[in-house]
C-alpha cells in the first residue's frame, strides 16, 4: 500500500511539475530552482495568495524579471531566504536560550523530586504515626518549592528583559540597514522594495500611483565653496521637507548622490505634482546657515520630475520617465517642478 500511495504522489508531482515548466516557458521565466519552486506552489494551487499576486501581474503583462522573481520566491515559498539562519544569531541571543533551556530543566528536574517528596510524605500519615516529623518535612518541603519557584520567576523575569534587548537591538539594526545614515530616509535597498510592493499593489486595486525625483540645483558649489560639511547639511533639509511633506502612507528615501525620491500610492500625476511645488517653495523659501560661523548660504533650490505608474511597467521605466522630466527640469532653469506629460517623446538624456 505504501508503495501505491508513493507512485500516486508520484504522478501528482509529475503532473505538477509539468504544468510548472509550461506556465514557466508561456511567461519567459528562467528555469532555475528558485523560479521552479515559485511556479511548482502556483500550479499546485499551494498558496492563494501567490496564484493571486501571479495573476495580477500575468493580465497586466508584467515581465518576469529577476527583481519580481526574486521577491516572489522570498515572500510567498521561501521567507528566511534573505535573513539570517539559527547559525547567524547573536551569540548574545544564544547564550540567553540555553541559559533559559537549562534553568527550565533544572526546574523541570527539581518539580519531579518535589512530587516524589510529597508522595512519601502521604504515605507516611498513617493514625498512629506521629505527625511532627511529617509536618517538619512537609514545611522544609513546601519552603523549598516556594524558593524554587521565587528563583524561577526571577530568572523569566532576567531572561525577557535580556530577549527585550535584543529585539530592541535587532530592530534597530534593521532600521539602519533600511536607513540612509545622513539624511534619516529611506535608502536605495529600501526604497526598490517599497516601489515595487506599490506596483502591485496598483495593478491589483486600479489606484493610481506617482513617484517624484528630486535634485538639488548646483549642489557641486556648497562642496566646493562651502566645505562636505554645509553640502551634507543642505541634503539633510531637503530631506527634512521631503519627509514632512508626504503623508505616512508615502515612502521618502534617497535615490542617490543628491538626488531623493518619494513614492506616493494612490496618487495621481497631478496630484503629486502640487505635493511637489510645495516641496520645492519651502526648500525655496528655507534659509540655510554655516554652523561653524553663523554665515548665511545662498539660498537652496531643487528641481522635480514627477511621473505616474503605467500598468506592467517596470520600476526601471517609471523611473526612467521620472527622470526625465527631471531633465527637462534643470534644462529649463532649474528650480521648477515638471510633468513627465510636458516631455513625452523626447528621448531619454544621455
Amino acid at each position: 500500500m505504501s508503495s501505491a500511495f508513493d507512485e500516486i504522489d508520484f504522478d501528482y508531482a509529475t503532473t505538477i511539475a509539468d504544468r510548472a515548466n509550461r506556465f514557466m516557458l508561456k511567461h519567459g521565466v528562467p528555469p532555475t530552482p528558485d523560479n521552479f519552486s515559485v511556479w511548482f506552489h502556483y500550479a499546485m494551487g499551494a498558496s492563494p495568495a501567490l496564484r493571486k499576486t501571479i495573476e495580477i501581474l500575468v493580465v497586466n503583462k508584467r515581465k518576469f524579471d529577476s527583481a519580481v522573481n526574486h521577491d516572489l520566491y522570498v515572500t510567498y515559498v521561501n521567507p528566511t531566504h534573505d535573513r539570517s539562519t539559527t547559525e547567524d544569531f547573536p551569540e548574545q541571543l544564544r547564550s540567553v536560550i540555553e541559559g533559559a533551556k537549562e534553568f527550565l530543566a533544572t526546574a523541570i528536574s527539581d518539580n519531579r523530586d518535589h512530587i516524589e517528596t510529597l508522595g512519601e510524605v502521604s504515605s507516611q500519615c498513617q493514625p498512629t504515626a506521629d505527625p511532627r516529623p511529617i509536618i517538619e518535612k512537609l514545611v522544609k518541603e513546601l519552603s523549598n518549592a516556594t524558593t524554587r519557584s521565587s528563583a524561577l520567576e526571577a530568572n523569566f523575569v532576567k531572561t525577557t528583559e535580556e530577549l527585550d534587548q535584543i529585539r530592541d537591538s535587532l530592530k534597530l539594526a534593521e532600521q539602519h540597514s533600511n536607513t540612509d545614515a545622513l539624511t534619516g530616509l529611506a535608502n536605495r535597498r529600501s526604497l526598490e522594495a517599497f516601489l515595487r510592493s506599490a506596483q502591485i499593489a496598483a495593478m491589483e486595486t486600479g489606484n493610481a500611483l506617482s513617484i517624484l525625483m528630486i535634485d538639488i540645483d548646483h549642489f557641486k558649489k556648497f562642496n566646493d565653496n562651502f566645505g562636505h560639511q554645509v553640502g551634507d547639511q543642505v541634503l539633510r533639509l531637503v530631506g527634512k521637507v521631503l519627509q514632512e511633506s508626504v503623508r505616512e502612507c508615502d515612502l521618502a528615501a534617497r535615490y542617490g548622490g543628491e538626488e531623493l525620491m518619494a513614492v506616493l500610492p494612490e496618487a495621481n500625476l497631478d496630484n503629486s505634482a502640487d505635493v511637489a511645488e510645495r516641496i520645492r517653495r519651502r526648500i525655496s523659501d528655507a534659509r540655510l546657515t554655516r554652523r561653524a560661523t553663523g554665515e548665511e548660504i545662498s539660498s537652496v533650490t531643487v528641481s522635480i520630475g514627477v511621473a505616474q505608474f503605467r500598468l506592467a511597467e517596470s520600476a526601471e521605466a517609471m523611473i526612467e520617465r521620472c527622470d526625465r522630466a527631471l531633465y527637462h527640469a534643470k534644462r529649463s532653469g532649474r528650480n521648477c517642478t515638471i510633468k513627465e506629460t510636458a516631455v513625452e517623446g523626447e528621448t531619454a538624456a544621455a
